[in-house]
């Protein structure tokens, strides 16, 4: 039997050290990836609530513009009922049932009256929260909506408001 050449060894530890490399690189790029879609979601759901905030002030402002009406104020409100369209909204979901509705998707709570977020990608966001769902109290002070988050968010080291 032919003595192994020096170099088939080599070879082999070359070959070991690309795969290595390769692993090791494509292992950090889904790291990234990770990171950069949550992210993404923490820019869109901040979008999102700013959209909300400003609709709820468009309705306190119409509100103060149309003739007063009998009946009382409510003391919540669905900023989804005000919107035409909202793909993403699941409807009324209680905070205990929120982890039946897919990532992604918004909900508002009648009972207490929040609307809330599950996430997609829950990493990065402080304090860790039971079925990866974030929410937020809606309660008028004097007289207008606002949106209050229920826990000190954090989400890749920005507080979300």
């Amino acid at each position: 039997m032919p003595a192994a050449s020096p170099w088939q060894n080599h070879r082999l530890l070359e070959w070991a050290l690309v795969t290595a490399v390769l692993v090791t690189l494509i292992w950090a790029f889904e790291r990234q990836v990770a990171v950069v879609q949550g992210q993404a979601e923490r820019l869109t759901v901040q979008l999102t609530l700013k959209a909300l905030r400003d609709t709820l002030t468009l309705e306190h402002l119409l509100r103060t513009t149309r003739p007063p009406r009998a009946s009382t104020e409510p003391t919540t409100l669905n900023p989804f009922a005000l919107l035409e369209g909202t793909p993403n909204f699941a409807g009324n979901v209680t905070v205990a049932n929120v982890g039946t509705v897919s990532p992604g998707t918004w909900v508002f709570d009648p009972e207490c009256g929040c609307i809330g977020y599950r996430l997609r990608y829950p990493q990065g966001l402080e304090p860790a929260q039971e079925a990866d769902a974030i929410w937020f109290r809606v309660e008028a002070v004097n007289g207008v909506f606002r949106l209050f988050p229920r826990a000190n968010y954090r989400w890749f080291e920005q507080v979300l408001r």
